[in-house]
């Protein structure tokens, strides 16, 4: 029997037809655009909170590495209960696209995930005044570079990964039970061990979500429906970055003197 799926909004094709290539291409890229301006908006909105919240007492390279003081706006945001605000700000943002998306436009998908990826770069500001700048950029280009064979290696592999979904999903509720143990109780041990795992998890689920956003394409939705795939999908793909690339920092970053 001939092999058809449905390609983007419900135009039936032939499974490898060249429309249903250049259309899964186009889709992937809007995808991967999503992903890669969401990033860019961390990052600038983490310098912005950094710069604010912390100043370094000299100047030049040697002052980037040094310890920094913090301002009043750093101990406002960072020294009081508002830090939790700050933390877990990100997630109620995630919650709101993951079981609203249904109910949502996609103009209001857009805006909900361009402010989250904001939120979460004022959630890691920190990260800049934990950690030289230098071992962040060679971790962050760990990073891309992990993530792009992964994701590569997901959209190109014939294997069905729901298996393997299936059992990172495991993991990585096993691995948010174990984070929460380690800051009640620290441990230096596991949280090596943490971090360790967590790289593994996030680089698989990095591979599965794209799978998992590829096959979503066959669907065939309507234009608003695809955006709104689209931007969850990107969603997917940023927090498997984001997470894969704090915890590789945790493993091999360099921190201030």
């Amino acid at each position: 029997m001939s092999d058809y799926r449905q390609a983007s909004y419900g135009a039936p094709v032939r499974a490898g037809d060249a429309s249903l290539d250049l259309g899964l291409r186009a889709h992937m890229l809007a995808v991967y655009n999503y992903m890669a301006l969401g990033l860019l908006v961390t990052a600038v909105a983490a310098y912005a909170v950094f710069s604010l919240s912390f100043t370094s007492p000299g100047a030049g390279v040697a002052a980037m590495n040094s310890q920094l003081d913090i301002t009043e706006l750093g101990m406002t945001l960072f020294g009081t209960p508002l830090r939790w605000v700050i933390a877990l700000a990100p997630l109620a943002f995630i919650l709101v696209l993951s079981f609203g998306i249904n109910k949502l436009s996609a103009g209001t998908a857009q805006i909900l995930f361009w402010t989250f990826a904001g939120v979460m770069g004022a959630s890691i500001s920190t990260i800049l005044a934990v950690y030289e700048p230098y071992s962040i950029i060679k971790v962050f280009a760990i990073t891309s570079a992990m993530f792009g064979a992964m994701s590569l290696w997901g959209y190109t592999t014939k294997r069905d990964l729901t298996g393997m979904g299936t059992f990172l999903m495991m993991g990585l509720f096993g691995l948010i039970i174990a984070s929460i143990v380690n800051i009640i109780w620290p441990s230096g041990a596991l949280g090596f061990a943490i971090s360790v795992l967590g790289v593994g998890i996030f680089a698989g689920l990095t591979a599965y979500d794209t799978q998992k956003i590829k096959e979503q394409y066959y669907e065939g939705v309507d234009a608003d429906s695809s955006t709104k795939m689209q931007v969850m999908g990107a969603l997917s793909l940023y927090l498997d970055f984001i997470n894969m690339f704090l915890m590789l920092l945790r493993l091999i970053g360099s921190t201030r003197e």
